[in-house]
């Protein structure tokens, strides 16, 4: 198989250098497991297992691949970010995150990961993939689509012909309790007349569909998946929400502090008598197929 470049950026490619490692870490550890009933539906639907031959487009920090690699499968990710892919290396790759390489054999050996904005993820002797995902949910940033867009073409000369491809997005606004406090990003950048790009909008129907066939894939399925979002404290999720980058057009436009008070603000109606924070939502998945 002829070396392809995969080309994916992810939300957080604009945050401020000197904040990228504490993001992403608030990532990995706070934001990321909200996602995991997504995953696992996946995983059950397409019966992922010792045969599967994953890739994984936008992994963040790899518990995905994490979950996919417990099931048997041979795992590679590309991740932009590459805060966030050191800590996949950390989770996918203990052995030879230590040692500052990579792991010559053992499970190690099935599991890979690219960093970069663009990453070269096959190699002329690799046996091609039979299942791409991209767990990234779009639908929520003006302008979200372009970088998946480009990195599923890159991906289907990759995968066997009739694998499936995994395109996930928010689901309807009013299904989605989160929509209401990612508002706050809308209106602080259009107050300021900040640029749109990256900043919140509404899930649209289509989204998924429109990606898919830009990407040459058919559509072959789709599914809905409750994927609430909950936090110990109102700390952790004002840091958990941060972390995904949605907020990043805001920061640019304000200044921190504003947005966490505003953020806070918007997160009070969900903030329990516990102290903890919970919002119900719906995500949606696109299972397409390679042509």
């Amino acid at each position: 198989m002829t070396p392809t470049l995969v080309q994916h950026h992810p939300n957080t490619a604009s945050a401020p250098a000197a904040d990228a490692g504490a993001r992403a870490r608030d990532w990995a550890e706070i934001q990321e497991r909200m996602l995991v009933p997504l995953y696992e539906s996946v995983y059950e639907r397409l019966e992922v297992g010792p045969d599967t031959r994953l890739l994984g487009l936008g992994c963040g920090s790899g518990l995905a691949l994490l979950i996919a690699a417990a099931r048997g499968a041979r795992v590679t990710g590309v991740e932009a970010d590459t805060e966030r892919v050191a800590l996949a290396r950390e989770r996918l790759l203990p052995d030879a995150a230590a040692r500052g390489g990579a792991s010559g054999g053992g499970p190690e050996a099935s599991r890979r990961l690219f960093a970069g904005a663009t990453a070269a993820v096959c190699e002329p002797s690799a046996p091609a993939y039979n299942l791409v995902t991209a767990f990234e949910p779009l639908g929520c940033a003006a302008g979200d689509s372009e970088g998946i867009a480009s990195a599923l073409e890159g991906a289907v000369p990759l995968a066997e012909r009739g694998s499936p491809v995994v395109i996930a997005g928010w689901g309807p606004p009013e299904r989605c309790a989160t929509s209401s406090v990612l508002r706050v990003a809308s209106r602080l950048t259009e107050t300021l007349r900040a640029p749109h790009s990256g900043r919140w909008r509404p899930a649209l129907r289509d989204d998924l569909e429109d990606v898919a066939s830009r990407a040459g894939l058919k559509p072959d399925g789709s599914g809905r998946v409750s994927c609430p979002f909950g936090y110990a404290d109102m700390e952790s999720a004002v840091r958990g929400l941060l972390s995904t980058g949605l907020f990043d057009s805001a920061v640019r436009a304000t200044d921190p502090a504003q947005v966490e008070k505003e953020l806070t603000e918007a997160l009070h109606p969900h903030l329990r008598s516990d102290g903890t924070v919970w919002m119900s939502n719906v995500f949606r998945y696109l299972i397409a197929r390679t042509p």
